[in-house]
């Protein structure tokens, strides 16, 4: 009696007779009305689309939120909420939405970044960055003859840190006695440039030298090789930023060939 039982419950199972119960197929049943368990993936693709892990916790609330929207969902049907055109102009603007990132996702993936892309990107940068990096600091006034008054200074024995912080116009440096940290020379204007190089590690300029800023005493405080980062380092970087350039290549080639009267 019991292999006949069990043979029978085999055979109804195979041929799909078994209803699983209601709580196995959906996540709950809301006044009648199932929530099919596909909700709970798709609130967590998005949670995860926006960077951030779903932990169990975080899963629970997400069970909880889809049954409160199940809730208010269903009030909002009874009072007819749905036929009201505000209703329906959101509805058009949320379906655009929704349709536009998965065209541009579906994009990514039909054309996505690769390693000898990305490499050769990191190429690029290694070569307009590659060379000497100087430590320079700077006194920034208007006029000239401020300028040459500070260079008096100096040489008179002044503190080139305390004239920075009293005298200097540039508001990034001035606070830090006129120091502007590690740079590439090609991070500074052609004349500012022009002058850094050519001085010695230590020395100060001994004439004012004049920028579209005003006019500058420069120190050049050390020199060093540039440190790059390795490409390892930047990779997820360089990869998002080439993936961003494709997309908005793609959005200008749909645009221009696109029909607008």
């Amino acid at each position: 009696m019991k292999k006949k039982l069990l043979s029978g419950l085999v055979a109804a199972a195979l041929l799909g007779t078994i209803a699983l119960p209601v709580s196995a197929q959906n996540l709950a049943v809301v006044n009648g009305k199932p929530i099919p368990k596909e909700r709970v993936e798709a609130l967590k693709q998005q949670v995860e689309r926006s960077g951030r892990p779903v932990t169990p916790e975080m899963e629970g609330q997400i069970k909880e939120e889809i049954i409160a929207r199940e809730i208010f969902m269903q009030e909002a049907q009874k009072r007819g909420l749905e036929a009201s055109a505000d209703y329906k102009a959101q509805m058009e603007l949320a379906r655009q939405t929704i349709l536009i990132r998965e065209l541009f996702l579906d994009q990514q993936k039909k054309d996505a970044v690769s390693d000898a892309e990305i490499k050769a990107e990191y190429d690029k940068f290694v070569a307009a960055n590659s060379g000497k990096e100087y430590k320079a600091s700077h006194i920034l006034v208007e006029k000239e003859a401020d300028a040459k008054a500070i260079v008096a200074s100096l040489k008179k024995g002044a503190k080139f840190e305390d004239l920075a912080k009293k005298q200097s116009k540039d508001p990034g440096s001035a606070a830090k006695g006129g120091d502007l940290d590690w740079a590439a020379p090609s991070s500074y204007v052609s004349e500012f440039t022009e002058a850094l190089v050519k001085l010695e590690k230590g020395k100060t300029t001994t004439e004012p030298v004049k920028s579209q800023f005003g006019w500058h005493i420069i120190r050049l405080d050390d020199v060093r090789q540039a440190e790059l980062p390795k490409l390892d380092d930047v990779k997820p970087q360089i990869a998002q930023q080439l993936q961003q350039m494709k997309v908005t290549k793609f959005q200008d080639e749909l645009r221009a060939k696109a029909k607008v009267e």
